[in-house]
């Protein structure tokens, strides 16, 4: 939905508006904008909620900008789309992907060092358990709307570019697909992590690029949708905390078993 917004936002104001660096910055802003203020709105209704309730809610709100985008012809053009002219400086593709990797980086570091804020410290408390948390005196409501808005406007910034990089935008970018994409890339590289999310979408675009490229070679590869499934089927079976998460619980794990064996003679001069 926030994706969406951000694409949305980028595009109309590249088409309707002069596209130069200044506008294209300004739209990324705008988009920005309209996603954290939706994202509060919206957090304030359905983080009350919890487990399928949440759920529902949060997917019929994500509904109604749907349809909306579809029937606002004048401004979306509906299911058709439109295209628009990027600034002339993302027409070497080397510099736009550059400018996507600092993109990339900036977020990184910033949502790092807001993990490792006290702010974030309460979140991870959320996380582990709400109860408790509250019994501490923390309003985590406040705190999970923070979390929303976020996360509304990363992901706007996120659909800017994506649009950018198409020079094209339509109702797709606020459909369950581009939820799901990200829910795959999530699990599969690590819930709870910052770079596992950035592994996943690695593993699964090189995957799908992959398996797509075979169908040239190998007719049964046409419905590569299907081995995808089931290397994604396969990836939670083996690796059920993530990619990043099975190796950090490997590695602690280890570390740990490591700490008792040298405990072991301190312990043994103690009960003598």
């Amino acid at each position: 939905m926030f994706f969406g917004m951000g694409a949305y936002a980028t595009a109309v104001m590249l088409d309707r508006f002069d596209p130069s660096l200044s506008v294209f910055f300004l739209s990324i802003a705008v988009g920005m904008v309209i996603s954290g203020v939706i994202s509060f709105l919206v957090g304030l209704l359905t983080l009350r909620l919890k487990s399928h309730f949440f759920a529902m809610l949060t997917l019929a709100v994500s509904g109604l900008f749907l349809v909306l985008a579809e029937k606002w012809r004048t401004l979306t053009h509906g299911n058709d789309g439109f295209t628009f002219r990027a600034p002339d400086f993302f027409k070497d593709r080397v510099m736009f992907y550059l400018l996507v990797l600092a993109c990339l980086v900036l977020v990184y570091f910033l949502l790092r060092r807001f993990v490792s804020s006290p702010l974030g410290r309460v979140l991870i408390a959320v996380r582990e358990n709400e109860q408790r948390t509250k019994s501490l005196g923390f309003q985590t409501l406040h705190y999970k709307v923070i979390a929303s808005v976020i996360a509304g406007i990363v992901a706007s910034l996120a659909g800017s570019l994506y649009a950018i990089s198409l020079r094209f935008v339509n109702t797709s970018v606020l459909t369950m697909d581009i939820t799901l994409d990200a829910l795959l890339m999530t699990i599969i590289g690590g819930v709870g992590t910052l770079i596992g999310p950035i592994i996943g979408a690695g593993v699964i675009e090189l995957a799908q690029h992959y398996l797509s490229g075979l169908a040239k070679e190998y007719p049964i590869f046409e419905r590569w949708i299907i081995f995808f499934g089931i290397i994604y089927i396969l990836a939670v079976i083996f690796f059920p905390r993530g990619i990043v998460g099975t190796i950090s619980f490997a590695f602690w794990k280890r570390k740990n078993n490591e700490q008792k064996v040298k405990m072991a003679p301190k312990r043994k001069e103690l009960l003598k």
